[in-house]
């Protein structure tokens, strides 16, 4: 097991991953900590548990106000003479 700072995260080899995924991405679901996957000992993909406040969440419209446009944005770029 690693230490992130934040929050202790599992590490398993990928052919152990391959071979058990369903019971450690369950193991995840339900403990919801992360589960980093490994291959020849370097990071290749961490699994983390859905927060259940995005799983209910409607995406959209979740960006509004969130950005500024400045300028104009419908002329173009370059001057084309």
């Amino acid at each position: 097991m690693a230490d992130t700072g934040k929050k202790s995260i599992h590490e398993v080899a990928i052919s152990k991953f391959k071979a058990k995924c369903l019971t450690l991405l369950g193991d995840v679901g339900k403990t919801t900590t992360p589960l980093r996957i490994t291959r020849r000992g370097k990071p290749f993909a961490d699994a983390i548990a859905i927060s259940s406040d995005a799983a209910h969440r409607n995406w959209m419209g979740s960006m509004s106000g969130t950005i500024r446009i400045t300028g104009d944005v419908v002329a173009p770029v370059l001057e084309i003479q």
